[in-house]
C-alpha cells in the first residue's frame, strides 16, 4: 500500500473509531460511504480500507447490499465479552494500583464524587456518565496504552445493548459503594485488593444481563437484539 494511501486510511479509521468508542456512533449506524468520502474529501479506496481495518477489529460489519454497520451483538455474546473484561478491568485497577498518580489521584476522587452525587438524586444518566468517567481515570492510570484500548474497544462493542445496570437506584447505590472499595484500594497501593475489588464491581454488573438470559428462550437469547 503508498505510504499516503495508508496514512489516509489510517486518518480516516482513527477518526471513526474514536466516534465508535465514545458512543457517539452506536451499535447499528450505517456508515455511508458517500458521507464519508464528502466528509474526508478522499476518494473510495482510503475510505474502504480504513472500514476493512474497522471490521478486522470487531468495530464494523460490512455487509452485502448494506456497507458498514458498526457491529452489534447478541446478550450470549455480551456476557462472554463482559467474562473477559472482568478480567482486563482487574488487570487496569492493579496496575493502577501501582503506577497512578497525585493528579490521577485527584481526578479519581472527583469522579466519585460525581458518582457520590448522582447516586443520591437517583439520576441513572448522571450516574452512568460519572462511572464512565471513573473508569476512565483508572485506565489512565494503569499507563498501559495496550490494555486501555482493548478495555476501549471491548466496552464500545458493548455499549450497543440496552444498559440495564443503573435503571434501580439500589444498583447504582451498590455500584457507589464497590466504586468507593476499588478506590479506596488503588489510594492504599493495595494491587491484589484492588484487582479483586474490580472483579466484584464489573462481575455484579454483567449479573444484571446474566439473569436477563436465564429467563429467556434459547432461540431469542442467541439472536441479535435490536440496534438503538
Amino acid at each position: 500500500m503508498p505510504e499516503e494511501k495508508k496514512s489516509l486510511s489510517d486518518t480516516i479509521r482513527a477518526a471513526i473509531e474514536q466516534e465508535i468508542l465514545s458512543g457517539k456512533l452506536p451499535s447499528g449506524t450505517q456508515l455511508e460511504e458517500q458521507q464519508l468520502l464528502a466528509r474526508f474529501g478522499v476518494s473510495r479506496t482510503p475510505v474502504r480500507e480504513a472500514l476493512i481495518q474497522l471490521e478486522s477489529a470487531g468495530l464494523v460489519d460490512l455487509v452485502p447490499r448494506q456497507g458498514a454497520i458498526v457491529s452489534s451483538i447478541t446478550l450470549r455474546e455480551y456476557v462472554a465479552m463482559n467474562e473477559i473484561l472482568v478480567q482486563l478491568e482487574a488487570l487496569a485497577a492493579r496496575l493502577a494500583a501501582r503506577r497512578i498518580s497525585p493528579a490521577q489521584r485527584s481526578a479519581m476522587q472527583e469522579a466519585l464524587a460525581a458518582c457520590r452525587a448522582a447516586a443520591g438524586e437517583a439520576d441513572s444518566e448522571r450516574y452512568r456518565a460519572a462511572n464512565d468517567a471513573f473508569h476512565d481515570v483508572i485506565y489512565e492510570a494503569c499507563c498501559n496504552d495496550i490494555l486501555s484500548r482493548q478495555i476501549r474497544t471491548m466496552r464500545a462493542r458493548m455499549r450497543g445493548m440496552r444498559d440495564l445496570r443503573f435503571e434501580k437506584p439500589a444498583r447504582i447505590l451498590a455500584s457507589l459503594e464497590e466504586h468507593q472499595a476499588v478506590m479506596a484500594a488503588i489510594e492504599r497501593g493495595s494491587e491484589e485488593e484492588a484487582a479483586a475489588a474490580m472483579v466484584r464491581h464489573i462481575a455484579t454488573g454483567g449479573d444484571v444481563y446474566a439473569d436477563m438470559i436465564a429467563s429467556m428462550p434459547g432461540d431469542e437469547a442467541g439472536s441479535k437484539r435490536a440496534r438503538r
